[in-house]
């Protein structure tokens, strides 16, 4: 004979919790278990933290398809990534900054990797033909990109992570690159260099356009030479790569200080430099962009300027939950600002 196993809470071990069931937990009204659950609005503190307790004891899942009906939600915040590998552990990052940043939200988070520009369109396409998700996130943004102009034309609720040249104000979060190249500018410069080198990656996005301009702008404030290399990493990474540092030290000017925007290429130069006998902050100063632990742990004397992705995806999901609940668009635009660290 079958027996019926009991949790902690009283409940049958398989059934399937329901509203009712929380309501009967924490001795709250249907309507006040309800509201707690998509989101809590007007309620005391305490009163949703119990609702929310005995809903993550009990395993309480939604109804999607019944919110959906009912409210015309989907609690699902959708990232649409365009897939790179330039900068190390950038998905990984950003991916983990979301699942912090809904913790304790209605919502959930589900990944487009998109190999493409044109594979990102038709994914935001998809979104808004089929009202997929409540809000979309999109990465490495270009002056006029396209899928934030059909967000904009549809009205539909998003945050991009990096900015564009669109009149109509959108929802952002970008790293702060002016202030970066400014920093790593002044850096060198200090440091004795007269003949800079920018090494800069993605010639499509509107970052690059930002971190050319603002190189040659401090550059001229100091009144130094400046070069800009855009070299374009092939996949998959070879030994060859490395010719990246031969190919920066036979210039016609060779450079006395070098800014890399990224840290794959910032690996990749160091590497090339000093197989060919030059000694990264010995021999050639170096200051790079940083994402991950690795260019310190591989090159612990360069300096390094780093761009905090986790803490952008916090607050990318703290910018799109606003925007879906009608915040102005112009009040959510915001910079990550970089963190120095220089260790020569």
């Amino acid at each position: 004979m079958a027996t019926s196993t009991k949790s902690g809470l009283g409940r049958s071990v398989g059934k399937r919790a329901t509203l009712k069931t929380i309501a009967g937990i924490t001795g709250l009204s249907l309507s006040t278990v309800s509201l707690a659950l998509r989101g809590g609005e007007g309620l005391k503190a305490d009163t949703y933290q119990r609702v929310m307790a005995a809903a993550n004891q009990l395993g309480y899942i939604p109804d999607r398809a019944g919110v959906r009906l009912r409210t015309g939600k989907t609690n699902v915040i959708s990232l649409v990534l365009e897939r790179t590998d330039e900068t190390i552990d950038f998905a990984r990052f950003l991916i983990q900054g979301i699942g912090h940043g809904i913790q304790g939200t209605r919502y959930h988070m589900n990944v487009t990797p998109d190999f493409d520009s044109r594979e990102s369109v038709e994914s935001i396409r998809y979104i808004l033909r089929n009202r997929a998700a409540d809000g979309v996130i999109i990465t490495h943004t270009t002056a006029r990109d396209p899928r934030v102009q059909l967000m904009l034309e549809a009205d539909f609720p998003f945050v991009t992570h990096g900015r564009t040249e669109f009149f109509t104000p959108h929802p952002f979060h970008d790293f702060h690159s002016e202030e970066f190249v400014r920093l790593a500018v002044d850096r060198l410069v200090e440091r004795g260099a007269r003949r800079l080198l920018l090494v800069a990656g993605r010639e499509s996005t509107f970052n690059h356009h930002t971190i050319v301009t603002q190189f040659e702008r401090t550059a001229a404030q100091h009144g130094v030479a400046t070069q800009i290399f855009a070299p374009v990493i092939e996949w998959p990474v070879s030994a060859a790569m490395r010719g990246l540092g031969h190919d920066i030290l036979n210039m016609a000017s060779r450079p006395d200080g070098i800014i890399c925007d990224n840290e794959l290429l910032s690996i990749l130069v160091a590497a090339g430099l000093k197989e060919a006998g030059v000694e990264p902050m010995r021999d050639m100063l170096l200051v790079c962009k940083q994402t991950s632990d690795l260019l310190p742990a591989l090159y612990p004397r360069v300096d390094t300027i780093e761009e905090d992705v986790l803490a952008a995806g916090v607050e990318l999901v703290r910018l799109l939950i606003a925007r879906i609940n009608g915040e102005p668009p112009e009040n959510l635009r915001t910079l990550g600002e970089p963190k120095v660290h220089w260790r020569s």
